[in-house]
């Protein structure tokens, strides 16, 4: 019977997370030795000639994972037939820097190691080395993903936060995927990098009245140029602003220390400091940013590996903007 209970464990073993166990941190070790310089090469000149590649990069990395795990999906063009994620409203001011980044790779690599690294890998690794060089952690980053063969902007919806979503509901999206709200909170530092548009967050300081005051959580002053730097953003809607705008290009814990200041920017971030469930996390990154580092780091580990796809569940792809 014992014999039987340990045979029962062993093949049970067999059956988790089959998926995980396929990928490495070395995959490209033997199949392609000039993986890691050329992605170092590549991501070095981008962000050299365009410093917001890095956080570009990061915001697609969440787009693509979040909704359908780390398959570089996103990045498929639409066609005829069919319109892709990145086609979904929310997709659609996506900075082209971050695709660039990771067709330059691809192209390089192609030429280097032909039907070898999957779009996914290069996205993947290009966010992590682009956070460290602006600042940020550097956290392991597991390799062998394949790419997926679907992208469906009807997938989208619902599935990514937007800047007025109520933090209540942000929770559960969190939630209903695996992640806590600790991670939530370490995950939305991202902040403190990056620009968010005008028209993100435009109906909290625009047309105010004594029946619908302006938006109280925002610092005066900051509201006032809030409303000078978008003053046009009707005529011109590529007008945007800095997440973080005390230290914008440098990955940090500011952006924390900014909400309890009334310099968040959009209404979810005014959200993280209000609500006593995300409040005290951050509180904490805002005292210490090596917490911040070490849970941010955790995070975009956990999120990497997210409905991950190896073996025959996907492909690599020939280009990273079609299916083969």
């Amino acid at each position: 019977m014992a014999r039987l209970l340990v045979l029962f464990i062993a093949c049970l073993s067999l059956f988790v997370t089959p998926s995980l166990s396929e990928l490495s941190l070395d995959y490209y070790k033997n199949s392609c030795p000039a993986f890691n310089q050329i992605m170092v090469d590549t991501i070095t000149s981008k962000q050299i000639t365009s410093p917001t590649t890095a956080a570009g990069a990061l915001r697609l990395f969440f787009h693509d994972s979040f909704v359908n795990g780390c398959d570089a999906s996103v990045l498929i063009s639409s066609t005829p037939f069919k319109s892709a994620e990145r086609d979904a409203d929310i997709n659609l001011s996506l900075p082209g820097d971050a695709f660039d980044v990771v067709v330059r790779a691809k192209t390089a690599l192609e030429l280097t190691c032909p039907n070898t690294v999957s779009c996914a890998d290069i996205l993947a690794v290009a966010t992590r080395d682009l956070v460290t060089m602006v600042g940020g952690p550097y956290y392991k980053v597991v390799l062998g993903r394949k790419d997926g063969r679907v992208s469906d902007k009807s997938y989208v919806k619902s599935k990514l936060p937007t800047p007025a979503m109520p933090m209540s509901q942000m929770i559960k999206l969190f939630v209903d995927v695996g992640f806590s709200i600790e991670e939530m909170v370490a995950l939305s530092g991202a902040h403190t990098i990056g620009f968010s548009h005008c028209s993100e967050f435009s109906s909290n300081i625009f047309n105010c009245s004594n029946d619908s005051p302006c938006d109280s959580e925002y610092n005066p002053r900051f509201a006032k140029g809030l409303q000078n730097a978008c003053a046009d953003y009707r005529k011109n809607p590529t007008l945007s602003v800095f997440n973080d705008i005390m230290t914008p290009n440098k990955f940090d814990n500011m952006y924390f220390k900014n909400l309890p200041k009334g310099l968040g920017l959009l209404k979810s971030d005014h959200g993280l400091y209000n609500d006593r469930r995300t409040r005290p996390f951050v509180e904490m990154y805002a005292a210490d940013e090596n917490k911040f580092f070490e849970a941010f780091g955790k995070a975009m580990e956990k999120l990497g590996v997210y409905n991950v796809k190896t073996g025959s569940e996907g492909e690599i792809r020939h280009r990273c903007d079609q299916i083969n």
